[in-house]
């Protein structure tokens, strides 16, 4: 997740194939030690708007029942979630940036996450 300051609000665009279909999506990722409001995933949303109908927004923290409610909101574009503690499960199952040592529990490798 690469964003820069005049991004337009969108870090990433790739392909979602499920089966024989395939989606254009956006992503948004943010780096968060609290909750991401409904004003960012409106935000999101905006910059999505007439570009995708497909968005996906990754934070380190969490979102509040506002901005869960907003992703899913009636007649707008749907916008997936995924918080800090989902971010890390995924991470640990695709064994992605971790490493086990005998004897202690998973820890972060730090440069994998290292910003460019």
């Amino acid at each position: 997740m690469k964003g820069k300051s005049g991004d337009g609000g969108i870090d990433g665009i790739g392909i979602l194939r499920v089966n024989l279909l395939s989606f254009q999506m956006f992503f948004q990722g943010k780096r968060y030690k609290g909750s991401v409001s409904a004003g960012a995933i409106r935000d999101f949303r905006g910059a999505m708007v007439g570009r995708t109908d497909k968005g996906l927004f990754i934070t380190t923290g969490r979102f509040t029942p506002d901005a869960k409610r907003e992703a899913t909101r009636d007649g707008a574009p749907q916008i997936e979630l995924i918080d800090g503690e989902q971010l890390c499960e995924l991470l640990r199952n695709l064994r992605l940036g971790l490493k086990t040592e005998i004897g202690r529990t998973r820890s972060v490798i730090p440069d994998v996450f290292k910003q460019v």
